[in-house]
């Protein structure tokens, strides 16, 4: 796998998040990214839920879907829940992890937090699955089975 897109609307919590995660998982292995049908600034609980793990994505910004090439993802996941998704052209294999905007609650700054918390250890646990099936995938390309 070459490319790794995350989508959802603004591309400023979940998918911001997700992109994070997988830098942090992957590294070099994947190219990441990030993008949203209406872009908006990264959620600042977005950064200070990823900084608790020792990950900054402060220097991260919020792209528009249309940027990106669409002969440069492999595989895109939609990370929308409540709302629709955007659409992104091309072959690329597709997942979808519905999972809740944290940033919609309209909550106390701890309790907003820990819901940044609970959708980014999810998207964590869904990475390392994946990160699975990618290794599996990769040995079985090289010994051609």
């Amino acid at each position: 796998m070459r490319g790794l897109l995350f989508l959802c609307v603004a591309n400023s919590s979940r998918s911001q998040m997700a992109e994070g995660l997988a830098r942090a998982r992957f590294g070099d292995r994947v190219r990441i990214a990030s993008a949203g049908s209406s872009p908006a600034a990264v959620n600042p609980f977005a950064i200070a839920a990823l900084d608790e793990l020792g990950i900054d994505i402060s220097g991260q910004r919020s792209k528009s879907v249309e940027t990106i090439d669409p002969a440069s993802v492999d595989l895109v996941v939609t990370l929308c829940a409540e709302e629709v998704c955007p659409a992104f052209p091309g072959t690329a294999r597709r997942l979808h992890w519905p999972l809740p905007d944290p940033a919609g609650a309209a909550v106390s700054d701890a309790e907003k937090l820990d819901g940044f918390r609970a959708v980014r250890d999810e998207i964590a646990r869904r990475l390392e699955a994946l990160d699975g099936l990618l290794s599996e995938a990769n040995t079985e390309a090289a010994t051609g089975s």
